[in-house]
């Protein structure tokens, strides 16, 4: 028997160039993220699409707090070489995130009670996973200089 909230994973990984193609169109046009506006668009949806099409292995339960650490204390730093505001970096992870849960919501699988308490499983382990993807970011960026 497979999970909803891996076909869900799976039907994430799977559309992750659409979704890529969305969310560049969101944060390439959101007033909060003014320098992704004009940043090459073929690295921004490189970066997205790394995100998109391996979110399974990202919230694996095998996949340490200490490897997101790493991970995106690197990105951090990346991003304010790049001269990315923190705000704006935060806003793009946030606006990533979203369309995780809209992807999930446009589907319309959630069917019965265990499909929804299977997604809200997923849910919260995409929430953490964001959540320290922003903070060790933040991180990250701060021990820049």
């Amino acid at each position: 028997m497979e999970y909803i909230s891996d076909k869900l994973i799976k039907l994430i990984e799977r559309d992750a160039d659409q979704l890529t193609k969305n969310w560049l169109s969101n944060v390439r046009s959101h007033p909060t993220t003014p320098t992704y506006h004009t940043y090459d668009e073929k690295k921004l949806y490189e970066r997205a699409h790394r995100v998109y099409s391996h979110l399974g292995q990202w919230i694996s339960r095998e996949t340490s707090k200490e490897d997101i650490e790493e991970y995106y204390t690197v990105l951090g730093e990346q991003r304010r070489k790049e001269g990315f505001a923190l705000s704006e970096v935060i806003q793009a992870l946030i606006i990533t995130r979203r369309h995780v849960w809209l992807k999930v919501l446009s589907e319309g699988l959630l069917d019965t009670v265990l499909d929804h308490h299977q997604a809200l499983e997923l849910n919260n382990r995409v929430i953490l996973f964001f959540d320290r993807a922003i903070f060790y970011t933040a991180r990250g960026y701060e021990q820049t200089e």
